[in-house]
């Protein structure tokens, strides 16, 4: 996938935006020091090209009853293209599993699960991963406390491709 053709404004927006989603375009447009037509334009574009993907909600997690974290390594049966994306397919109808990425090493996915309790995540581990026919194994490590969590991503380290 090539590369988005971003600019110093560019990456100022997506910082600004990934700080506070809700900024009206004139604030956003007075942080990044343009106009507020331009900068409205250049939104659109970003959200265009994919580069801004939506806008959102974050929620404490406990706040809202979901007080275990878990990290599920999941590793699959037999390596084949049916038993990867069967399992891809199943993890993203899973409403408890807030992201996964297929991984190497040990495993093979990493999924990252949320339920409100211990009980609720031997349901899920029991009811629903353990019967996955093409599960070969599962290791589940708790998270003690969050450090780090929904962090912007480092878009001003992002070295902007050159424009004529």
């Amino acid at each position: 996938m090539p590369k988005p053709d971003l600019d110093q404004k560019d990456l100022a927006i997506l910082a600004a935006l990934q700080r506070d989603g809700r900024l009206t375009n004139v604030e956003l447009a007075e942080t990044v020091a343009l106009s507020p037509s331009p900068c409205l334009r250049r939104v659109k574009r970003l959200e265009r090209m994919g580069v801004i993907r939506g806008y959102r909600a974050v929620l404490d997690r406990r706040a809202v009853g979901l007080g275990l974290t878990v990290f599920v390594d999941i590793r699959v049966e037999k390596h084949s293209f049916e038993n990867a994306a069967a399992l891809h397919e199943t993890l993203l109808a899973m409403p408890e599993v807030v992201s996964c990425h297929m991984i190497s090493g040990e495993a093979d996915f990493l999924a990252e699960v949320v339920v409100p309790d211990l009980d609720a995540y031997e349901e899920l581990l029991t009811g629903k991963l353990l019967r996955l026919p093409m599960v070969k194994d599962i290791r589940s490590n708790f998270a003690m406390r969050p450090v780090r969590t929904d962090g912007p991503l480092p878009v001003a380290q992002a070295v902007p491709s050159s424009r004529a």
